[in-house]
């Protein structure tokens, strides 16, 4: 086989075309007040949820709360930001990690499968939240497999950032949040 068979069987050209994008123009930069307004809602949520840590001996935070606050805060119109996307997508990649962790340990590829279940799962349930794609990994690589983590930090701390975001969106925005449940 000569080099340009090789190329051509791998498509290389294409990919590499693929690859370059579709040069399309940034999207529009959010206004100051949008921006502040999101950033001081994510400030606002995690504070609940980590403040709501010092009374009690539960963890309530994970780190993939910070993207969805990015989400809520940010974007609270999409799909994804939605409540239903937020609570159901933490739930269930969270017990996509616990499942894969007590059925296969801690392993690289148990919490690649992980995070593909995870992905299946919430595209299959129509609860897609970005942010939820990394609680596999943190259930697998980082926590010590108790099941209470799906309650606490997971459920819990994601209906308290819901919670925030339906009544920080609503009495700051003229648009309504949520779309939907």
């Amino acid at each position: 086989m000569t080099l340009d068979e090789i190329r051509t069987s791998l498509r290389i050209d294409e990919l590499r075309d693929k690859i370059k994008g579709d040069s399309q123009s940034l999207p529009p930069m959010a206004s100051p007040r949008a921006i502040g307004m999101a950033a001081l809602g994510g400030v606002l949520a995690i504070a609940v949820v980590a403040g709501l840590t010092q009374g009690f001996d539960k963890l309530f935070i994970i780190g993939s709360f910070g993207a969805t606050c990015v989400l809520v805060f940010g974007f609270p119109d999409v799909p994804f930001s939605q409540p239903r996307n937020v609570v159901g997508g933490h739930f269930l990649s969270t017990l996509m990690g616990l499942i894969f962790l007590h059925v296969f340990h801690p392993h690289w590829w148990s919490v690649a499968l992980a995070v593909g279940a995870a992905i299946a799962v919430m595209m299959a349930t129509r609860t897609v939240h970005p942010p939820a794609g990394s609680n596999p990994v943190i259930v697998v690589l980082g926590t010590s497999g108790d099941w209470d983590f799906l309650w606490f930090p997971t459920l819990f701390g994601a209906i308290m950032v819901v919670l925030v975001a339906l009544l920080y969106n609503n009495m700051t925005r003229d648009a309504r949040y949520p779309k939907y449940w």
